[in-house]
């Protein structure tokens, strides 16, 4: 099942305490939110996404436990970006000192930051073109560097402010630039299952 977007507005203006309340309230969907005020409301991946995306996190959480240069965060987490939208990125990173400079209250909630660094996993239900915008969406709200990961072309997006976004087919490894430095990620099983 493809997410669903339900227009709330003008009838529903959900303050941002009322959207964290209905995420907390039904733990077995997951919600976004768009900056004008749409619930994108997605249903559990399947176990082979699933499998992936708990790859991706464990590569990136292990580079940050040997370099101790920033937080991981999984699927699960919700930001809030400067526009307004909550969203919640496949594979999430920020930076120690970026992250240590929210308050513990902000730590808890969805915090009102954009991830240096965030992947996005395409499962077969997804659409190409609404990922291809939310990775937009977050450049524009401060993201340093984005990979948008189709296992189905098989190709990697990459996406980086003021830039043309690359497109590498079927590749094997990815850099993770100066944002994640000396952090490859090899895709082998992310794209040969």
């Amino acid at each position: 099942m493809s997410a669903l977007v339900v227009n709330l507005r003008p009838t529903i203006d959900l303050s941002d305490e009322q959207f964290f309340q209905l995420c907390q309230h039904n733990p077995e969907l997951r919600f976004e939110r768009s900056a004008i005020g749409e619930l994108i409301i997605m249903s559990p991946t399947g176990s082979g996404t699933g499998k992936r995306n708990a790859d991706l996190t464990i590569d990136v959480g292990i580079w940050n436990r040997q370099t101790n240069l920033g937080v991981v965060f999984d699927s699960s987490t919700g930001f809030k970006l400067s526009n307004g939208a909550d969203r919640s990125p496949d594979v999430a990173w920020i930076l120690n000192d970026r992250w240590n400079a929210l308050t513990p209250e902000q730590q808890e909630r969805f915090a009102p930051i954009a991830p240096d660094f965030v992947i996005e996993l395409r499962s077969k239900t997804d659409s190409l073109e609404t990922l291809e915008a939310k990775m937009q969406e977050y450049l524009e709200n401060g993201v340093c560097l984005g990979w948008l990961l189709d296992p189905q072309t098989p190709q990697a997006k990459i996406y980086r402010p003021g830039r043309s976004v690359e497109i590498i087919l079927s590749p094997t490894t990815l850099s993770g630039e100066d944002v994640l430095p000396g952090f490859v990620l090899n895709l082998r099983s992310i794209f040969s299952e």
